[in-house]
């Protein structure tokens, strides 16, 4: 282990994090390795449809692959992180509060946007890595905006 976590290295972390989802989102390159070493060897999500323990794995691969797929499939153009909160817990720890803001066109053509926040848990070991994250109802937010039924 290696040194202190440092405010400005989760930012930097973040922002590598949203410029590679949105390489994927508008060029279709795809840095799924990239993506893979933002992850703990094991991580734990928590949404309302419950808690979910994962493995970075090849079964973690294909889901990002296929997330993104459908990200795109569905008409989201951008997903830009609009603020951070940063709480450093320890000299291993902290939680991040990200606000994101995905911006859509709709297969009528018409635009718009869905923003929420998600809280990431993070360690630092060598390197920073998401070990958990908190979301809000993503289904029943692409729903109200008319992206899936």
């Amino acid at each position: 282990m290696t040194g202190t976590i440092q405010h400005n290295e989760i930012e930097n972390f973040f922002n590598r994090y949203e410029a590679r989802f949105n390489e994927a989102l508008t060029d279709g390159n795809v840095d799924i390795d990239g993506t893979m070493n933002s992850f703990a060897s094991e991580f734990i999500e928590a949404s309302p449809a419950g808690v979910i323990v994962g493995k970075n794995d090849e079964k973690f691969r294909a889901s990002l692959s296929q997330g993104y797929a459908f990200y795109k499939q569905i008409g989201i153009r951008t997903m830009d992180i609009l603020a951070k909160e940063i709480n450093i817990l320890d000299q291993f720890h902290a939680i991040v509060k990200v606000h994101w803001n995905s911006s859509f066109i709709r297969k009528d053509k018409t635009k718009g946007d869905i923003a929420f926040d998600v809280f990431y848990l993070v360690q630092k070991r060598e390197d920073i890595r998401i070990f958990g994250y908190i979301t809000g109802n993503e289904h029943q937010a692409l729903k109200e905006a008319g992206l899936i039924s």
